[in-house]
């Protein structure tokens, strides 16, 4: 989480060179951190600037909106999902049970980012601009999820793959954000129980589309 670093000092306005690297992820610490004190539709890009220690041009040039900065928290989350991917075989399991991997790697990913998550999803709705926004990044995310568990995104039905991950990750998520369990068997139960449902409706459809 980003820390606060009081007055903010001078900076060069026109840095874009490898000293800038880091600004985008202070931008989103600051930002999920301010999220997890307040409600999300309180906090300002001000605020996130200040918190960040940067300037508002530094906000304005790597994340010039708060769904911006969203966005790049799920991109974030999306490499460690990916991450955790690595070196594992494909093979040794069934569908289901990788996506079960895929979904939990996620969740153990957004578990820093808890709080915070937990006001951005309450304010969300109440904003549908932003929550527009958020579409693209969020399925652009669940077609790598299913990458990762060794399912293509492509064509019409890797389409529906993506939006049917969206409904049990998004139901899963809801059940985490209030499992307060150190073992999230909650989260779990849950999680399994809509990954059976999913895979109940893709039997009744046509094979050419599963």
């Amino acid at each position: 989480m980003a820390r606060r670093t009081g007055k903010t000092r001078a900076r060069k306005p026109q840095q874009t060179g490898p000293e800038a690297t880091g600004i985008e992820p202070r931008i989103v610490d600051a930002a999920l951190a301010l999220a997890a004190e307040r409600r999300w539709r309180e906090v300002a890009l001000a605020d996130i600037a200040q918190r960040a220690g940067v300037t508002l041009v530094d906000v304005y040039r790597h994340c010039p909106s708060k769904a911006a900065a969203l966005a790049a928290f799920s991109r974030r989350i999306d490499a460690a999902v990916l991450a955790g991917a690595a070196g594992e075989d494909a093979d040794e399991a069934g569908p289901r049970d990788r996506l079960f991997d895929v979904i939990m790697r996620r969740l153990d990913a957004l578990a820093p980012y808890k709080q915070g998550v937990a006001s951005i999803m309450a304010d969300l709705p109440a904003d549908p601009i932003s929550a527009l926004a958020q579409q693209r990044p969020f399925l652009r995310s669940m077609a790598w999820m299913l990458e990762a568990a060794g399912l293509s995104g492509a064509g019409l039905a890797g389409a529906l793959r993506v939006r049917g991950l969206a409904l049990v990750y998004l139901s899963t998520l809801r059940v985490w954000l209030a499992d307060d369990g150190a073992d999230l068997a909650r989260t779990m139960a849950a999680l399994d129980r809509s990954l059976k449902r999913a895979e109940a409706t893709i039997k009744l459809l046509p094979r050419a589309w599963r």
